[in-house]
């Protein structure tokens, strides 16, 4: 949520819609008394900016319910068509591109796999525009009528002086993705790190709920985080803060897709645990690789000596999370953190509490995200929503 500023008439204005908006978004139906005590603006103020969201038709009116003694009381809600947003996941084995109205109830939804040994920048854009298209046609919305699009991205992404995507997995270096897709839209870009954007969906609708210090985990292919302090997400001088996958957990280890050696990714990674395995499996891609050895685990020593050692990499990832961020919840998710988990969760939390100071790791719980594997496109999708609720649109 937008700092509260108090410097002008036109920003505390600015500042009472912003407030009642972020109230109202994650507490609806709900009645403007109710919002006047939830936030502590008067009834007044409450009821000049609901008059002018409702002009607007971004705020509608939901029915009534009884008061005290007086006349009823009428609920408030945000129209969900008044707008849409597009979210995109940039992954390591297709993009997603899907599209939301106003509440995130998904509309369409167009995917593109992409060949694992090469993520060519233009071929990413081209998909991205392509499912631009497909998903407004899909949906049956005008372009007019999109507030953004959030693009989830891996790697580092710079913005000065315009937005530049580092992604050494990727084999991208500096790449202006934004430039590169204003070729084929002129519809608001908003671009950052997956896990990042995995991690607001989780901290808006998900396991992050609530919390005002967590990290959230992102397993796929390779290994991130989003941390988040006192509610937003930690970026760091550069934005480069949460590349947990590139902790040093063995000095001197196996080396990483990032052209160091020893970091947790070269462990705990799907592609890792693939290659340390060292062995053929079915499926044709990574996902059913990986599912393919967890079924192994019970009758194959091997797999389930690789389980073992990957369940304690990832304990003592945590546990350096746990130690330096002292958070309230350390939540995993990606496809691959959530097969891992949903088998080797107990595992996991042992070997967190055997790397971990003793009384951090007593107030934190451990947990899977509850959005699924779509989370990275859903939470890139809540960046036009934030700047709406903002004020900043």
């Amino acid at each position: 949520m937008a700092e509260r500023r108090r410097s002008t008439v036109r920003d505390l204005r600015r500042d009472n819609r912003s407030v009642l908006l972020w109230a109202l978004y994650f507490d609806q139906p709900c009645t403007r008394q109710d919002l006047s005590r939830a936030t502590g603006l008067s009834p007044a103020s409450v009821s000049n900016v609901m008059r002018e969201l409702i002009e607007e038709g971004l705020v509608v009116e939901a029915g009534s319910v009884e008061s005290e003694g007086g006349r009823p009381h009428v609920l408030l809600r945000i129209d969900p068509d008044h707008g849409y947003v597009v979210g995109v996941d940039v992954g390591e084995t297709r993009v997603r591109v899907e599209l939301f109205d106003l509440m995130m109830v998904e509309r369409a939804k167009a995917e593109y796999p992409l060949d694992p040994r090469t993520h060519g920048a233009e071929v990413v854009v081209a998909h991205i525009l392509e499912g631009l298209t497909a998903v407004l046609a899909d949906g049956g919305v005008d372009p007019a009528a999109v507030l953004g699009v959030g693009i989830g991205v891996p790697g580092l992404v710079l913005r000065d002086p315009e937005i530049l995507v580092h992604g050494p997995t990727y084999g991208w270096d500096s790449v202006p993705l934004e430039r590169m897709l204003r070729r084929g839209t002129d519809l608001p870009l908003h671009i950052d790190n997956g896990a990042k954007t995995m991690g607001q969906a989780e901290l808006w609708f998900g396991a992050g709920r609530g919390a005002q210090h967590a990290v959230i985990g992102l397993i796929g292919s390779g290994v991130g985080a989003s941390i988040i302090s006192n509610g937003v997400t930690h970026r760091g001088s550069t934005s480069s803060a949460g590349e947990w996958g590139h902790v040093t957990v063995t000095v001197g280890g196996r080396e990483c897709r990032c052209g160091s050696a020893g970091c947790l990714e070269a462990y705990a990674g799907a592609e890792a645990i693939l290659d340390r395995y060292g062995r053929p499996l079915p499926g044709g891609d990574q996902e059913s690789a990986l599912a393919a050895l967890l079924d192994l685990a019970d009758r194959d020593g091997h797999a389930a000596r690789v389980l073992e050692e990957t369940a304690l990499y990832l304990g003592a990832g945590i546990a350096n999370l746990i130690n330096l961020f002292d958070p309230e919840r350390v939540i995993l998710g990606g496809w691959a953190g959530l097969m891992l988990g949903e088998r080797m969760l107990p595992a996991i939390r042992e070997a967190t509490r055997r790397h971990s100071r003793v009384h951090p790791f007593t107030t934190v719980s451990i947990e899977l995200c509850r959005l699924g594997p779509d989370a990275v496109a859903l939470g890139a999708a809540t960046l036009p929503v934030e700047r709406l609720l903002n004020g900043t649109t």
